[in-house]
């Protein structure tokens, strides 16, 4: 009798049933390695693309193997918001001063916080397609729910406000106002503008011709201009606009 093809929890067929094994093509599986090429997958191909069994096949193992790792498919997306989240807290960490090299100054918080900003819109550009996990992932799982190093950068922000002699209240409101400023400027910067890229003519690049002039003059005044990308100088004018309103000096 031939041997029934079990299915996986996300409902896509596997192979013959037999013991899964973790070793692929380059030895065997730790989650770091897992994060990596899933985020790796969504980069080349977008988030549409990532399942269980692609990404098992890009491993070289069975889709049922990477389970220990991440037990689903909202599991594995909360690790790519992981996998970004450490990423940030590597290019924090290049930057840093040795320990105990310079005593802390208190008014540095501000400084600080651009350094965060930047490096979370490198990272954001870094890997575009995963950016929207950003925000979805962030609106379907609780606070207490999110990976350890989504919490740790979170306290690492709130441990600048708190230290900068911010009270509970204020803390909380810069919190929310620079975590809104930076995914939101990032979503900007990313947002899609290009209608045919085949086009060398700004205007039929960008698709003018399909809105209306007479109901969307300024819009199509501005596109062009709006497609430019602001850069880090933008994210850093908007961050200091924010601070001087909600934190002062």
């Amino acid at each position: 009798m031939a041997r029934e093809r079990a299915r996986d929890k996300d409902g896509e067929a596997a192979e013959p049933a037999r013991r899964a094994s973790d070793r692929g093509h380059y030895g065997r599986l730790s989650r770091e390695r897992v994060l990596a090429a899933a985020l790796d997958l969504v980069d080349e191909e977008g988030l549409s693309a990532l399942s269980m069994r692609r990404l098992g096949a890009r491993l070289g193992v069975e889709a049922m193997a990477l389970y220990r790792y991440a037990d689903g498919k909202d599991a594995l997306l909360d690790g790519l918001v992981e996998a970004l989240y450490l990423e940030l807290v590597e290019r924090l960490s290049a930057g840093s001063p040795p320990e105990g090299s310079a005593a802390p100054d208190p008014a540095a918080w501000r400084a600080e916080l651009h350094r965060i900003a930047r490096a979370t819109y490198e990272v954001c550009l870094a890997h575009p397609q995963a950016v929207p996990l950003l925000a979805t992932r962030m609106l379907a799982v609780p606070l207490a729910r999110r990976p350890l190093a989504v919490l740790k950068e979170h306290e690492r922000v709130l441990a600048l406000l708190r230290d900068a002699g911010l009270d509970v209240e204020r803390s909380a409101a810069v919190f929310r106002a620079f975590t809104g400023w930076v995914l939101g400027y990032v979503s900007v910067e990313l947002r899609a503008m290009v209608d045919n890229p085949e086009e060398v003519d700004p205007a039929f690049r960008l698709g003018l011709h399909r809105m209306p002039p007479q109901e969307l003059p300024r819009l199509r005044e501005i596109a062009a201009t709006l497609a430019e990308r602001g850069g880090p100088d933008g994210l850093d004018a908007g961050l200091d606009a924010l601070l001087d309103r909600f934190a002062g000096d």
